[in-house]
């Protein structure tokens, strides 16, 4: 029962946080290509490295603004009749965090997709990719209540070359929680410097019972780490 309500309390301090992420996120990219590329950059097939999966991305796209019920959305439609779609600042934020990760991934790399990497400290194009999916689908996770304490999750990719401070013991499993928390913190301490994540983060870890902490890949001396202080 412990450690259901420690999962619990876990759940939505990830939740909490991914939160955050998602709208820095969202409204980067949709910045970046708007400014270059238009208000309907997500429709130019021109942009994408497969044209068959920007055809199945720009139908589930379509879905998720026909279900949406924004008042934003019925106002577009009502007013305009071209472009038919509403502009890349409406439809992607109606879009769930899991399709903004698809769009992204399948985007050629550019000077937008760079500045967007750069944002969020990193140098890698791939690594943000990564990050932006593993944040998604641990997203997913929380949003219906499933486990993470001891979860194994899609292996997060550890950037070599982070351009702030980021964790000095890199020896960890990079498909149990602690990675992806770490990747967590680092990303808000750029976009949310007055977050508490790591503080509330601590705070919890010291009530998990049953010694779990090493199931969720928490090395002894983790609180060591410049990055958690």
């Amino acid at each position: 029962m412990e450690l259901y309500v420690f999962d619990r309390k876990l759940r939505l301090l990830i939740f909490d946080a991914i939160e955050k992420i998602e709208i820095a996120l969202r409204t980067q990219i949709i910045y970046h290509f708007a400014l270059k590329h238009g208000s309907h950059w997500q429709l130019k097939p021109e942009l994408y490295r497969d044209p068959m999966r920007f055809a199945n991305h720009l139908d589930s796209l379509q879905k998720e603004i026909d279900r949406s019920n924004e008042t934003f959305i019925d106002h577009y439609k009502n007013k305009y009749t071209n472009p038919t779609e509403p502009p890349s600042w409406m439809s992607l934020e109606v879009s769930s965090m899991g399709l903004i990760s698809k769009i992204f991934q399948n985007l050629k790399k550019s000077p937008e997709k760079i500045a967007i990497t750069s944002h969020f400290g990193l140098k890698d194009v791939s690594v943000l990719e990564n990050w932006i999916l593993c944040f998604s689908t641990l997203r997913n996770i929380c949003a219906h209540h499933g486990r993470v304490w001891n979860r194994r999750l899609i292996p997060i990719k550890l950037p070599t070359h982070p351009t702030h401070t980021f964790l000095r013991n890199k020896s960890i499993y990079t498909n149990k929680l602690y990675a992806a928390l770490s990747c967590i913190e680092y990303v808000l301490k750029l976009i949310s410097p007055v977050s508490t994540f790591n503080k509330r983060l601590e705070n919890l870890m010291k009530t998990c019972p049953l010694a779990q902490t090493k199931e969720m890949g928490f090395p002894k001396n983790w609180l060591d780490e410049e990055l958690w202080k």
